[in-house]
């Protein structure tokens, strides 16, 4: 075998003269990549979304990043696609490098946290698909709306500032129930006296003490209270006047939410259902069937008001909430004591107890078409073929008068 030359060309070699040319090429320069600061990277996706008025962010391997703006899911294309090297850099600068943290996520493949980017906030939930970390981030704002921006109905407001007993507040996810239930807390801390103790998984808004005193904890395995039971157990030891539960996820958690209202103070919780009915139908099915009259006395008895939101895209891009209040007096709660829960007896109640302070999907959009926040097709799509023929009834009605 020849012995190679200086001047051979061997299987690694590269051209000096295009090393610089390559260097400066901004193709070779990802906005994201291992050669980058995941810092700075993230720091820019946050600053884009919160400028963009954002309400969620998703780092998913494999994908650009992603951002919902008003419902759409948005690409952020002036970035590449996540590594999974990247993603890991990213957990651990949400984290904190938090080894506790760190540990919950390895053990439990599922974390809930919160990280702070200057003055804004985000709910951090962190999971795994195929084996990869995905990261959804909530964004908070920085400040809390006031009660009467948020287009719901006065008679919440004074349910939560008088009542004793159960207040739910509904939806699905994104529509709005933290803000609603923050909302009523700075109502009745700008006017009462109270004790109020917050559970929340994570912490989203921070209150400061104004008329009342309140008491934040968050529910994780690593933070304040282990679970949402054990804080509404012990929450009948600290003295409270309002007890506020993120979410009421299981039966455990319903026992302990009803006893604590059953006893004079006022709870407000939150539950992921689509409507006011649907809502106490979820929580009689918490319950096996021997149980399950046993617990509809006792809710008859402690639920005072259900309220159930929707977000629906406006006319303007914007999210429109669109409120359904379902007050349980002695009628709603005869209904709810029956051997066989309805819930189209309950929604029909609805219908014909405005006077009570009811207000029906049906209604709440009929308002929403008839000051231009939404159109007649969006309206629509929300109810079922049965219910259509009286949304337009209602809307030729309402437009001479409001609703609530």
């Amino acid at each position: 075998m020849e012995n190679n030359t200086g001047n051979e060309i061997g299987p690694d070699y590269v051209d000096p003269s295009l090393l610089s040319s390559y260097e400066d090429s901004p193709v070779s320069k990802p906005l994201t990549g291992n050669s980058g600061d995941a810092n700075d990277v993230l720091n820019s996706i946050f600053r884009q979304a919160i400028d963009r008025e954002a309400s969620d962010i998703h780092f998913i391997v494999g994908c650009l990043p992603l951002i919902r703006v008003s419902k759409e899911l948005i690409f952020l294309d002036t970035y590449n696609e996540i590594t999974l090297e990247e993603q890991r850099k990213y957990i651990n600068i949400i984290l904190k490098n938090n080894n506790k943290l760190v540990e919950v996520l390895e053990e439990q493949r599922l974390l809930d946290t919160n990280y702070k980017y200057e003055t804004t906030r985000f709910r951090v939930n962190i999971s795994f698909a195929m084996d990869a970390p995905t990261i959804s981030m909530r964004i908070i704002k920085d400040t809390l709306p006031p009660y009467d921006s948020l287009n719901l109905p006065p008679i919440i407001k004074e349910y939560a500032i008088k009542s004793q007993g159960l207040i739910l507040v509904t939806g699905k996810p994104g529509t709005g129930k933290s803000t609603t239930m923050s909302a009523l807390v700075n109502e009745i801390n700008e006017t009462e006296n109270k004790k109020i103790l917050m559970l929340e998984s994570p912490i989203e808004y921070v209150h400061t003490n104004k008329r009342s005193i309140i008491i934040q904890k968050e529910v994780s395995p690593y933070g304040d209270c282990k679970s949402y039971q054990t804080g509404v157990v012990n929450s009948l030891r600290e003295d409270c006047d309002v007890l506020v539960v993120g979410e009421i996820r299981d039966k455990a958690t319903m026992d302990a939410t009803i006893e604590m209202a059953e006893t004079g103070h006022l709870v407000i919780g939150t539950l992921h259902t689509n409507s006011c009915a649907e809502t106490i139908d979820r929580i009689i099915n918490f319950y096996p069937t021997e149980d399950q009259q046993t617990v509809k006395f006792m809710l008859a008895n402690a639920l005072k008001l259900v309220v159930s939101q929707r977000m629906i895209r406006g006319g303007y891009g914007n999210m429109v909430m669109i409120p359904e209040v379902l007050v349980v007096d002695e009628q709603i709660g005869g209904m709810i004591k029956k051997e066989k829960f309805n819930n189209i007896e309950v929604e029909d109640a609805m219908q014909s107890g405005r006077e009570k302070g009811n207000i029906s999907i049906v209604y709440s959009l009929a308002d929403a078409v008839n000051s231009g926040r939404i159109t007649m097709e969006q309206a629509m799509k929300e109810v079922d073929f049965k219910r259509q023929e009286l949304l337009t009834r209602v809307v030729a009605v309402g437009k001479q008068r409001k609703f609530y």
